[in-house]
Protein backbone atom coordinates (compact mmCIF):
# COMPACT_ATOMS: atom_id res chain seq x y z
CA UNK A 1 0.00 0.00 0.00
CA UNK A 2 2.97 2.31 0.81
CA UNK A 3 4.30 2.09 -2.30
CA UNK A 4 1.38 2.46 -4.21
CA UNK A 5 0.61 5.96 -2.48
CA UNK A 6 3.98 7.24 -2.97
CA UNK A 7 3.91 5.82 -6.61
CA UNK A 8 1.01 7.83 -7.08
CA UNK A 9 2.57 11.11 -5.18
CA UNK A 10 5.72 10.97 -7.50
CA UNK A 11 3.00 11.02 -10.40
CA UNK A 12 1.02 13.94 -9.24
CA UNK A 13 4.45 15.72 -8.10
CA UNK A 14 5.49 15.02 -11.41
CA UNK A 15 2.69 17.86 -12.86
CA UNK A 16 4.98 20.47 -11.97
CA UNK A 17 7.61 18.95 -13.74
CA UNK A 18 5.54 19.41 -16.82
CA UNK A 19 5.66 23.56 -16.64
CA UNK A 20 8.80 25.11 -18.19
CA UNK A 21 9.22 28.49 -20.51
CA UNK A 22 8.04 27.14 -23.78
CA UNK A 23 4.61 25.85 -22.13
CA UNK A 24 3.09 27.54 -18.83
CA UNK A 25 -0.75 26.57 -19.25
CA UNK A 26 -1.58 23.05 -18.90
CA UNK A 27 -5.45 21.88 -19.44
CA UNK A 28 -6.49 18.67 -17.51
CA UNK A 29 -6.95 16.51 -20.51
CA UNK A 30 -2.97 17.81 -21.69
CA UNK A 31 -1.86 16.45 -18.39
CA UNK A 32 -3.82 13.27 -18.37
CA UNK A 33 -1.99 12.54 -21.81
CA UNK A 34 1.25 13.67 -20.56
CA UNK A 35 1.63 11.77 -17.43
CA UNK A 36 -0.38 8.64 -19.24
CA UNK A 37 -2.97 8.73 -16.38
CA UNK A 38 -6.77 9.16 -16.49
CA UNK A 39 -8.46 11.97 -17.06
CA UNK A 40 -9.96 11.61 -13.91
CA UNK A 41 -6.98 11.13 -11.78
CA UNK A 42 -5.08 14.29 -13.81
CA UNK A 43 -8.36 16.13 -12.03
CA UNK A 44 -7.45 14.77 -8.98
CA UNK A 45 -4.20 15.66 -9.34
CA UNK A 46 -5.01 18.93 -10.10
CA UNK A 47 -7.46 19.96 -7.79
CA UNK A 48 -4.78 18.97 -4.91
CA UNK A 49 -2.31 20.66 -6.38
CA UNK A 50 -4.38 23.89 -6.47
CA UNK A 51 -5.43 23.19 -3.03
CA UNK A 52 -1.94 23.34 -1.90
CA UNK A 53 -1.38 26.65 -3.70
CA UNK A 54 0.84 25.20 -6.09
CA UNK A 55 -1.32 25.40 -9.34
CA UNK A 56 -3.95 27.91 -9.71
CA UNK A 57 -6.39 27.92 -12.12
CA UNK A 58 -7.78 30.41 -15.15
CA UNK A 59 -11.32 31.13 -16.11
CA UNK A 60 -9.88 29.10 -19.40
CA UNK A 61 -9.80 26.01 -16.95
CA UNK A 62 -6.26 25.33 -17.64
CA UNK A 63 -3.84 25.79 -14.45
CA UNK A 64 -1.15 27.30 -14.02
CA UNK A 65 1.56 27.39 -11.25
CA UNK A 66 0.61 29.20 -8.37
CA UNK A 67 1.19 31.47 -5.58
CA UNK A 68 2.60 29.01 -3.04
CA UNK A 69 5.71 29.06 -5.34
CA UNK A 70 6.17 32.29 -4.82
CA UNK A 71 6.14 31.71 -1.03
CA UNK A 72 8.68 28.66 -1.04
CA UNK A 73 10.99 30.89 -3.31
CA UNK A 74 11.10 33.95 -0.42
CA UNK A 75 11.80 30.96 2.22
CA UNK A 76 14.48 29.50 0.10
CA UNK A 77 16.47 32.64 -0.33
CA UNK A 78 16.09 33.20 3.63
CA UNK A 79 17.32 29.62 4.08
CA UNK A 80 20.32 29.38 1.25
CA UNK A 81 23.60 29.10 2.92
CA UNK A 82 25.35 30.17 -0.16
CA UNK A 83 23.10 33.64 0.18
CA UNK A 84 23.57 33.84 3.74
CA UNK A 85 27.20 33.63 3.69
CA UNK A 86 27.49 35.62 -0.09
CA UNK A 87 25.48 38.73 0.13
CA UNK A 88 27.60 40.57 1.99
CA UNK A 89 31.02 40.26 -0.11
CA UNK A 90 28.65 40.36 -3.42
CA UNK A 91 27.44 44.23 -2.01
CA UNK A 92 31.76 44.83 -0.92
CA UNK A 93 32.86 43.64 -4.82
CA UNK A 94 30.02 45.83 -6.49
CA UNK A 95 31.13 48.71 -4.58
CA UNK A 96 34.74 47.57 -5.33
CA UNK A 97 34.64 46.96 -9.04
CA UNK A 98 31.24 48.69 -10.15
CA UNK A 99 30.23 45.58 -11.46
CA UNK A 100 27.29 43.79 -11.42
CA UNK A 101 27.95 39.96 -9.13
CA UNK A 102 26.28 36.84 -9.34
CA UNK A 103 26.38 33.33 -7.58
CA UNK A 104 25.10 31.07 -9.57
CA UNK A 105 24.39 27.32 -8.35
CA UNK A 106 24.12 23.36 -10.09
CA UNK A 107 20.97 21.91 -9.12
CA UNK A 108 20.46 18.68 -10.38
CA UNK A 109 21.58 19.19 -14.35
CA UNK A 110 20.33 22.91 -13.83
CA UNK A 111 22.16 25.58 -13.97
CA UNK A 112 20.75 28.68 -11.74
CA UNK A 113 22.00 31.98 -11.14
CA UNK A 114 20.32 32.55 -7.57
CA UNK A 115 20.60 36.34 -6.71
CA UNK A 116 22.28 39.35 -8.07
CA UNK A 117 23.67 42.47 -7.06
CA UNK A 118 23.45 45.72 -9.43
CA UNK A 119 26.17 47.24 -10.15
CA UNK A 120 27.12 51.54 -11.18
CA UNK A 121 26.04 50.43 -14.89
CA UNK A 122 23.82 46.89 -14.51
CA UNK A 123 23.79 44.87 -17.44
CA UNK A 124 21.21 43.54 -19.32
CA UNK A 125 21.04 39.84 -18.61
CA UNK A 126 18.76 37.28 -20.12
CA UNK A 127 19.06 35.35 -17.66
CA UNK A 128 17.99 35.61 -13.85
CA UNK A 129 16.75 33.78 -10.72
CA UNK A 130 15.17 30.51 -11.68
CA UNK A 131 16.30 30.34 -15.32
CA UNK A 132 18.07 27.85 -16.63
CA UNK A 133 21.42 28.45 -18.09
CA UNK A 134 23.41 26.74 -20.72
CA UNK A 135 25.64 24.18 -18.58
CA UNK A 136 28.69 24.61 -20.72
CA UNK A 137 28.67 28.60 -22.19
CA UNK A 138 29.95 31.62 -19.63
CA UNK A 139 32.09 31.80 -16.46
CA UNK A 140 29.54 30.78 -13.94
CA UNK A 141 29.23 26.93 -15.35
CA UNK A 142 32.76 26.52 -16.42
CA UNK A 143 34.45 27.01 -12.53
CA UNK A 144 31.30 25.05 -11.03
CA UNK A 145 31.94 21.82 -13.65
CA UNK A 146 35.58 22.22 -13.31
CA UNK A 147 35.44 21.55 -9.78
CA UNK A 148 32.67 18.52 -9.87
CA UNK A 149 34.35 14.91 -9.51
CA UNK A 150 35.18 13.23 -12.45
CA UNK A 151 32.33 10.72 -12.37
CA UNK A 152 29.80 13.41 -12.09
CA UNK A 153 31.25 15.25 -15.00
CA UNK A 154 31.15 12.52 -17.00
CA UNK A 155 27.31 11.98 -16.75
CA UNK A 156 26.76 15.35 -17.63
CA UNK A 157 29.00 14.88 -20.77
CA UNK A 158 27.54 11.88 -21.32
CA UNK A 159 23.56 13.25 -20.91
CA UNK A 160 24.57 16.41 -23.26
CA UNK A 161 27.70 16.07 -24.65
CA UNK A 162 25.75 17.89 -27.92
CA UNK A 163 25.78 20.89 -26.15
CA UNK A 164 29.24 20.67 -25.07
CA UNK A 165 30.21 20.78 -28.45
CA UNK A 166 28.00 23.43 -29.51
CA UNK A 167 29.51 25.31 -27.18
CA UNK A 168 33.07 25.03 -28.41
CA UNK A 169 34.12 22.18 -26.30
CA UNK A 170 35.85 19.17 -26.84
CA UNK A 171 33.73 16.85 -28.11
CA UNK A 172 35.65 13.75 -26.44
CA UNK A 173 36.06 13.12 -22.76
CA UNK A 174 39.33 12.89 -22.80
CA UNK A 175 39.55 16.22 -23.52
CA UNK A 176 36.88 17.38 -21.84
CA UNK A 177 38.09 16.37 -18.78
CA UNK A 178 41.80 18.37 -19.33
CA UNK A 179 39.81 21.36 -20.18
CA UNK A 180 38.01 21.91 -16.93
CA UNK A 181 41.31 20.86 -15.45
CA UNK A 182 43.16 23.74 -16.57
CA UNK A 183 39.93 25.44 -15.38
CA UNK A 184 40.50 24.26 -11.75
CA UNK A 185 44.12 25.25 -11.67
CA UNK A 186 43.81 28.47 -12.69
CA UNK A 187 40.88 29.16 -9.83
CA UNK A 188 38.58 31.07 -12.05
CA UNK A 189 37.45 31.57 -15.53
CA UNK A 190 36.70 34.75 -17.75
CA UNK A 191 34.23 34.62 -20.59
CA UNK A 192 34.12 37.21 -23.29
CA UNK A 193 31.08 37.29 -25.10
CA UNK A 194 30.24 33.38 -24.64
CA UNK A 195 26.47 33.26 -23.09
CA UNK A 196 25.19 37.03 -24.05
CA UNK A 197 27.68 38.46 -27.07
CA UNK A 198 28.08 41.54 -25.46
CA UNK A 199 29.02 40.16 -22.11
CA UNK A 200 31.83 39.26 -20.03
CA UNK A 201 31.88 37.47 -16.95
CA UNK A 202 34.97 36.64 -14.59
CA UNK A 203 33.97 33.80 -11.79
CA UNK A 204 35.48 31.88 -9.20
CA UNK A 205 34.29 28.52 -7.54
CA UNK A 206 32.29 28.50 -3.86
CA UNK A 207 32.97 25.53 -1.83
CA UNK A 208 31.70 24.24 1.27
CA UNK A 209 33.98 23.34 4.07
CA UNK A 210 34.33 19.46 2.52
CA UNK A 211 35.47 21.09 -0.62
CA UNK A 212 32.94 20.28 -2.48
CA UNK A 213 32.05 22.81 -5.29
CA UNK A 214 29.25 24.92 -3.70
CA UNK A 215 28.30 27.53 -7.11
CA UNK A 216 30.14 30.14 -8.68
CA UNK A 217 30.48 34.05 -7.50
CA UNK A 218 30.87 36.25 -11.07
CA UNK A 219 31.43 39.54 -11.78
CA UNK A 220 29.84 40.89 -14.81
CA UNK A 221 29.97 43.19 -17.17
CA UNK A 222 29.99 44.41 -21.27
CA UNK A 223 33.07 43.16 -23.51
CA UNK A 224 34.04 46.36 -24.14
CA UNK A 225 34.32 47.75 -20.11
CA UNK A 226 36.26 44.39 -19.30
CA UNK A 227 39.09 44.97 -22.41
CA UNK A 228 40.64 48.07 -20.08
CA UNK A 229 40.46 46.53 -17.20
CA UNK A 230 43.14 44.94 -15.31
CA UNK A 231 41.89 41.17 -15.73
CA UNK A 232 44.51 39.61 -13.19
CA UNK A 233 44.19 41.84 -10.91
CA UNK A 234 40.18 41.67 -11.05
CA UNK A 235 40.68 38.08 -10.61
CA UNK A 236 42.46 38.15 -7.23
CA UNK A 237 39.84 40.09 -5.70
CA UNK A 238 36.98 37.77 -6.95
CA UNK A 239 39.22 34.73 -5.71
CA UNK A 240 39.19 36.43 -2.56
CA UNK A 241 36.13 37.24 -2.18
CA UNK A 242 34.97 33.59 -3.13
CA UNK A 243 37.59 32.30 -0.62
CA UNK A 244 36.13 34.11 2.33
CA UNK A 245 32.42 32.63 1.69
CA UNK A 246 33.73 29.67 1.41
CA UNK A 247 35.60 29.99 4.64
CA UNK A 248 31.93 30.83 6.08
CA UNK A 249 29.92 27.93 4.46
CA UNK A 250 28.42 25.04 6.47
Amino acid sequence: MTDKADSSLTRMLAVLDLFTEQRLHWSAEDISQALGVSLPTSYRYARALSEAGLLRRGSDARFTLGPRIVVLDHFIRQADPLLQCGVPFMKELVAQTGFDCVISSLHGQQLLDIHRELGQMPASLSYGRGRPRPLFKGAAPKVILAGLPSPALRRLFDAHGAQAVAAGLPADWPGLRRYFSRIRKAGHYLSLGELENNLAALAAPLHYADASVAGALSVVTTVQRMAVIDVPKLAQIVMRAAKDISARMP
